[in-house]
């Protein structure tokens, strides 16, 4: 052991680490967020240009954003693609600290189900599987799920550029951003409003698209 050491304390060693050192480059300013921006910058394009040219919007949208039920839907899956994005970002630094702070996921769940709640409690018998199936159930996390694809790709790609260090949750924050934001712009083509349709079926394609981030993670992020 003591011989190692003074190896490693040897003049060549020190000039070695010294060249190294001086040999690293400053980060750039923003340069984590420029990374992430530029991943999920072509996979939002994507999504948009898929919904526009293939899903296409509703054909009612100008009178739906005039009721407070759209905005409502679009604000609930915005506030996870949000923490979603928050949550990517802090992850992609080797020195991630606690998470508890995403906690605060449950808040736009539990408002949204308190809404669902009342709309079931005054909704006549008849009319509550309506609430919770609309006529796209079948469809709608499948769809979800499939415009959050181009984003998470996208997101993935920038971090492997970057040096997060917890790959399953890395992984499941990229899939919830990404599922977030394909949640918001499906809504611009779905005509289901109703909050326990919403809290079901987008959020049910929304942990799609986490549980496959989470999945993708450990292969493709390892550095």
């Amino acid at each position: 052991m003591t011989d190692l050491a003074m190896t490693n304390k040897g003049p060549g060693n020190e000039a070695l680490i010294s060249r190294l050192a001086g040999e690293v480059a400053p980060v750039a300013r923003h340069g984590l967020a420029r990374r992430l921006a530029a991943g999920l910058g072509p996979g939002l394009l994507t999504s948009v240009l898929l919904v526009l040219l293939v899903l296409g919007p509703r054909a009612d949208l100008g009178a739906a954003v005039l009721h407070a039920s759209f905005w409502i839907k679009l604000a609930y899956c915005a506030s996870l693609a949000l923490l979603g994005s928050l949550a990517v970002a802090r992850l992609a630094r080797p020195d991630a600290l606690s998470l508890g702070w995403l906690a605060w996921l449950a808040l736009p769940v539990l408002l949204l189900a308190g809404l669902g709640g009342l709309q079931l409690a005054d909704a006549a018998p008849g009319q509550r599987p309506l609430l919770w199936l609309g006529s796209s159930w079948r469809v709608c996390p499948l769809l979800v799920l499939a415009l959050a694809l181009p984003v998470l790709g996208g997101l993935l790609l920038g971090l492997r550029w970057l040096a997060p260090t917890r790959l399953v949750a890395t992984g499941a924050a990229a899939g919830l951003a990404s599922g977030g934001w394909a949640a918001v712009l499906y809504g611009f083509h779905c005509p289901e409003v109703s909050a326990p349709f919403v809290l079901l079926w987008y959020s049910l394609g929304m942990a799609l698209a986490c549980g496959l981030g989470a999945a993708l993670g450990p292969g493709l992020l390892r550095w």
